[in-house]
C-alpha cells in the first residue's frame, strides 16, 4: 500500500481500513549533561545563545523520563557527546518502525543542519547494538530528512505523516513508502517557526490530533481534516511560546505536555485525555519540548 498522498483528493481511505500497528512500549532518550544553546539553526534559539542552566535542564528531563515510566513505559538512555549540543533530541535522528512480522527496523536520518550530522552514527550504534535492521536514505538524491521531528506514526496504524519543507525533503517519503509498504500523508509546512512537523502536529490517538493551523497549508489542513474526527486547535501563543502541539501521548490517553497550556489542555481534559505538564523551559530555548526529547521504540 505504498504511496505517497501531498492532496485530499488522493485519499480513498480512512484510519480504519489501515492495517494496525502495535502501540510503542518503549522510550529511547538522551541524557542531557552537554545540552546548551551554541548556535542557531531555528527562530526560537535566537537571542538563546549561552543562556541554558544545566542543573535546571537537568532536572527538567529527569521529570519527562519520569513521566514516561510512570504512563508505563520502558526507559532506554543514551549518554550523550560532548559538541553535540542538540543530542539530546533524539526525535530527529531516526524514524523506527515495526513490521507486521515483529521485525524492528529503523531509517537513519540525514540531518538538515551541518551542526547535528554528528549525532546521527551515536543513534545508529544503539540500534545496531539492538538488532534492528538499518535503512538509508541516498544522500545523492535526497538533501535531509529529520527523523520523527517530520515523520510521526497515526496512532496505532501502519500510516505515517511527513512533514517538509524546511528540515525534511518531500522526496524522502517515496524511498520510506516504499521500503516499509506504508502510505505517507505528506504536510507541507509554510512557517518556520514550526519547522518540524511535531512543533504543529500532535496525534493524540486514532481519531483525534491537536494542530497548530497556521503552519499548514490548506491543502495539508483538508488532508488533516479529513483524517481525524476531532481536531483540537492550539492558539499562537501556546504553540509558538509553550510548544502546545510538541506534547506527546504514546498510550491515545496520556498526554505529556508543557506546562502552562492552559486552553489546550482543558481542551485534552474535555476530550477525555490525562493531562501530565512538565516544566521545559530551558529546552524550549533550543526550539523542543517533550516530543523532541524522546524516540518511541517498540520491544
Amino acid at each position: 500500500m505504498g504511496q505517497v498522498i501531498t492532496s485530499a483528493d488522493q485519499l480513498d481511505f480512512t484510519a480504519q481500513d489501515i492495517p494496525s500497528m502495535p502501540l510503542p512500549t518503549d522510550v529511547l532518550m538522551v541524557r542531557p549533561l552537554h545540552y546548551s544553546v551554541d548556535y542557531v539553526i531555528n527562530p526560537h534559539m535566537a537571542d538563546q545563545v549561552g543562556k541554558v542552566d544545566k542543573i535546571v535542564a537537568n532536572n527538567e528531563w529527569e521529570l519527562v523520563r519520569s513521566l514516561f515510566e510512570q504512563v508505563g513505559l520502558n526507559v532506554n538512555i543514551i549518554e550523550d557527546q560532548n559538541g553535540l549540543p542538540d543530542m539530546v533530541f533524539c526525535a530527529n535522528q531516526s524514524l523506527p518502525y515495526i513490521d507486521e512480522d515483529g521485525k524492528q527496523h529503523v531509517f537513519m536520518s540525514i540531518m538538515h543542519a551541518d551542526q547535528r550530522k554528528e549525532e546521527v552514527p551515536y543513534i545508529e550504534q544503539w540500534y545496531r547494538q539492538h538488532g534492528y535492521e538499518m535503512h538509508y536514505l541516498d544522500e545523492d538524491k535526497i538533501s535531509d530528512f529529520e527523523g520523527c521531528g517530520d515523520a510521526i506514526w497515526h496512532t496505532g496504524r501502519r500510516l505515517l505523516w511527513g512533514g517538509y519543507g524546511y528540515r525534511s525533503s518531500l522526496e524522502a517519503y517515496e524511498t520510506i513508502s516504499e521500503t516499509f509498504d506504508i502510505p505517507i500523508i505528506a504536510l507541507e509546512l509554510v512557517d518556520e517557526s514550526f519547522y518540524h512537523l511535531d512543533t504543529c502536529l500532535c496525534i493524540l490517538d486514532k481519531n483525534t490530533a491537536l494542530i497548530y493551523p497556521d503552519a499548514f497549508t490548506q491543502q495539508g489542513l483538508a488532508m488533516i481534516n479529513q483524517m481525524f474526527d476531532t481536531i483540537i486547535k492550539a492558539s499562537k501563543y501556546e504553540a509558538e511560546e509553550l510548544f502546545a502541539c510538541n506534547a506527546s501521548c504514546p498510550d491515545g490517553r496520556n498526554v505529556i505536555i508543557q506546562q502552562g497550556c492552559t486552553d489546550v489542555n482543558k481542551n485534552l481534559r474535555d476530550n477525555g485525555f490525562s493531562v501530565h505538564e512538565v516544566s521545559t523551559y530551558e529546552f524550549l530555548k533550543s526550539g523542543g519540548s517533550v516530543f523532541c526529547m524522546k524516540m518511541l521504540l517498540w520491544s
